[in-house]
């Protein structure tokens, strides 16, 4: 889907973004409209009061759009390049199951994650995020976060978090069960945004200038087994 980049405050505040995040979202008082930071806020409140199915497994979505943050709390920090950036595009998974698979769904969306950093050949670490790190909303998150060779340190590039039934009880999103209705979970995480690129042209660039192409890549890029500088 790509999803809507503007949202109202009920659907922000049901996501849990309204509250010690509130100062990096970007707000619109003549329309009273929200600019979200992540599709996350908008495939949330894709089902808003809504009864679901979920008898054939989890609904599964992912969502493409421009992402926005006003990164207050930055400092001045990585806001060089595109590390750290106010305007950006990401790809973001999500999910609504029922809270008994959210585990097993959550280790599902980071075995993805894990699968598209080892595709394009970068070193990783995952990081079991401490409780006290954890947003509002989130039960458990995961942090991959790649190798910068210059900066000699690792760059949080891809995250997902079970958020268990967290949003779905704030924005009113059920599923009907045989002792009655319930909340379901709600689980998102991030696939690639334009974040990745630097750990990319930072791990794979060789001495001439060029930039090593992954086997996985090249089916994309016309067989291109590196990308050369333009000559001047």
């Amino acid at each position: 889907m790509m999803t809507p980049t503007l949202v109202t405050p009920q659907i922000m505040g049901g996501t849990g973004f309204l509250n010690e995040h509130s100062d990096e979202i970007y707000y619109l008082p003549a329309d009273d409209l929200y600019l979200t930071g992540t599709s996350e806020v908008a495939l949330a409140g894709y089902h808003a009061d809504e009864i679901l199915d979920l008898s054939a497994g989890p609904k599964r979505y992912m969502g493409w759009s421009t992402c926005y943050r006003r990164e207050a709390g930055s400092a001045g920090k990585d806001t060089r390049g595109i590390i750290r950036v106010h305007q950006f595009n990401k790809a973001e998974m999500f999910s609504y199951c029922r809270p008994e698979d959210a585990a097993e769904e959550h280790q599902r969306f980071l075995a993805w994650e894990e699968e598209m950093l080892a595709k394009v050949e970068l070193p990783y670490r995952v990081i079991d995020t401490a409780a006290g790190d954890l947003g509002t909303s989130a039960a458990r998150k995961f942090d991959c976060e790649a190798w910068l060779p210059t900066q000699e340190r690792y760059m949080e590039v891809t995250s997902t978090s079970n958020c268990t039934t967290f949003q779905a009880r704030r924005l009113g999103i059920r599923e009907r069960r045989e002792d009655g209705m319930a909340p379901v979970a709600t689980l998102n995480g991030t696939l690639a945004t334009t974040r990745w690129i630097v750990a990319f042209l930072e791990n794979h660039q060789r001495s001439d200038g060029s930039v090593y192409v992954p086997e996985a890549l090249r089916p994309y890029l016309g067989g291109l087994e590196a990308l050369t500088p333009v000559a001047r």
